[in-house]
């Protein structure tokens, strides 16, 4: 018989081919979706666990059932402590194919260490095992720590938990620059104000912010330093000021600039130094995307509808990259390169799609009319995205096989603008 941890692993890899802010409503997340055959996986409690304010397994529990490829199988309210091996054989008699055992063990300095591990019971081998030190107040991180590690152990891939996302939530007249975990929880805001903020992008450090605020009546790109609070503006000149979007090594950023007359794109320190022009183009240049494999996506009107296209990060001649109808924009490049997400217009409505580089196959992910801002997860495998649901904007994700999908709001508020960053250290 075939090892199902070996199937889902190869099912799986075919159909995926401290802040300075205030605390602030958290983000609904639903599951409008999942993958076509899920992975049964116990999670007991770990033992020690009523020792903590809150539990981490249901941490655990909660980011693979989320993910759309987990089903969760229930042993009941008692661990499996960590250091005993469990009986495996009647582990998978009850449905489980895999089994994650945990305790969370005191240490001298009032800490936990997080010790955990993780069995395939066909096969009756330990896949894996980790130790992780924490505080009390640490349940949530390490919980999607420990999710991250069960997920690629079970799927190959890297996890996605531990991560956070940035995001802009319009109340009235009212806008605010806000960041959370993943998964919704742990909301602050970074920045409040009566004008618009938009276009938020993540350093590759996930420390700092780039966002444009409209603040002073223009707009104005800003960095921000997440733990301090503190903000310095990085390209304020004639015109629009707009667009900003990281280098891979954190050190500069693409910006679209209006200071010569149509918007064109530039490059400048992220501290605002050494502005330099990227491409001539006698049409619009905007949205630009610093990508992992050395070139700078972005759309253009240059051939008489907004399409994408890339040139050199260097500067150089551009290359037209979407060929697929007349109208392609916001490219967003995953971080293994392969993967190109942006949105098209599809029989008048505005959709999520997704190109594979080497194959040239586009494939449209979403079924909605007014899809915007898409961003990959760390690990390539989600997209988040902003669209319209009920009158409102609303946050959701997608897998870039369609299959996998969630949908993230915050109760009477307009939430758009979403970014997806990069795993937390």
């Amino acid at each position: 018989m075939k090892n199902p941890l070996s199937a889902f692993r190869l099912l799986v890899a075919t159909l995926l081919a401290g802040l300075a802010f205030a605390a602030h409503a958290q983000l609904s997340i639903e599951i409008t979706g999942a993958g076509a055959a899920r992975f049964p996986v116990a999670i007991p409690i770990f033992e020690n666990e009523g020792r903590l304010p809150q539990s981490v397994t249901d941490v655990v529990r909660a980011d693979l059932e989320r993910s759309g490829l987990f089903s969760l199988v229930d042993l009941g309210p008692l661990p499996l402590p960590e250091a005993v091996r469990p009986d495996l054989a009647a582990l998978r008699g009850r449905g489980a194919d895999a089994v994650l055992t945990g305790t969370l063990a005191p240490l001298a300095d009032g800490r936990y260490e997080a010790r955990f591990r993780l069995f395939d019971t066909q096969k009756q081998l330990e896949l894996g095992a980790m130790a992780l030190p924490m505080s009390p107040a640490q349940n949530r991180l390490i919980g999607h720590r420990i999710a991250d590690f069960v997920y690629e152990k079970l799927t190959g891939l890297p996890g996605y938990f531990a991560t956070r996302i940035a995001y802009v939530v319009k109340t009235g007249p009212n806008f605010e620059l806000q960041v959370a975990d993943a998964d919704g929880m742990n909301s602050a805001t970074a920045l409040r104000s009566r004008e618009p903020i938009i276009s938020p992008a993540w350093s590759p450090d996930g420390q700092r912010l780039a966002y444009v605020s409209f603040e002073q009546k223009k707009p104005i790109i800003y960095v921000h330093a997440l733990a301090t609070g503190q903000r310095r503006v990085v390209a304020n000149f004639k015109g629009s000021n707009s667009a900003p979007a990281w280098s891979p090594d954190g050190s500069q950023l693409a910006v679209v600039l209006t200071k010569d007359g149509q918007s064109q794109l530039y490059a400048l320190g992220a501290d605002g130094s050494g502005v330099r022009r990227l491409a001539q183009s006698s049409g619009i240049d905007t949205e630009p995307f610093w990508g992992t494999d050395g070139h700078i996506y972005f759309t253009s009107d240059r051939g008489g509808s907004p399409q994408i296209y890339r040139i050199p990060a260097s500067g150089g001649n551009a290359e037209r990259v979407s060929f697929d109808g007349n109208y392609n924009v916001s490219p967003r490049l995953s971080g293994d390169g392969k993967l190109l997400a942006f949105i098209t217009r599809n029989a008048g409505r505005f959709q999520v799609a997704a190109l594979d580089l080497a194959s040239r196959q586009t494939t449209i992910l979403t079924d909605s009319a007014r899809d915007e801002s898409p961003s990959f997860a760390p690990n390539g495998r989600m997209i988040l995205y902003a669209t319209d649901s009920g009158g409102r904007g609303v946050l959701s994700a997608v897998s870039t096989d369609g299959r996998i999908r969630q949908r993230l709001t915050v109760q009477a508020a307009d939430v758009r603008e979403p970014a997806w960053g990069p795993q937390i250290r």
